[in-house]
């Protein structure tokens, strides 16, 4: 067996379907679950994903975590690069790389991130991201995902 949960279905009714494989695996995940991160819009090569503000993942006063800044950064660059993607050998993938820049507190508010695929190779995908809380930029990230 390769580790993937039974009730994963990549395909839809015409083939692979990255986006809905995402819809589930995101919505799914008790880390992603935990944090509160939702799937808002899935595009080929591009993700839209939100993270609601809570008490659980301040660090100080009301300011959101850095850690889960990073999170929520990473998984939406991973949805965008499944969205869109020929089907891998496997149904699997792991962030290679992951740098993020801070660019000002999220203090006490949602959090929206924006990810859109730079370059897909065979099997990896170089995907840039950048989160807004209250309508001001907060952080982004250049992350490399490999697929399958």
């Amino acid at each position: 067996m390769d580790g993937q949960p039974r009730s994963w279905s990549a395909h839809g009714m015409t083939g692979f379907d990255g986006a809905a494989l995402m819809r589930q695996l995101i919505g799914s995940s008790p880390f992603a679950v935990h944090l509160g991160l939702e799937v808002v819009e899935l595009a080929d090569g591009r993700a839209l994903l939100s993270m609601s503000f809570r008490e659980e993942l301040v660090t100080l006063g009301r300011t959101v975590h850095g850690g889960a800044l990073a999170a929520l950064l990473d998984t939406t660059a991973m949805a965008a690069a499944w969205c869109g993607a020929p089907e891998p050998e496997r149904l699997q993938g792991s962030t290679i790389s992951l740098a993020i820049s801070y660019l000002a507190p999220a203090d006490a508010a949602d959090v929206l991130a924006e990810a859109r695929v730079l370059r897909r190779g065979r099997s990896i995908a170089h995907v840039e991201v950048a989160a807004t809380a209250a309508g001001s930029p907060v952080a982004s990230a250049l992350v490399s995902y490999k697929l399958g």
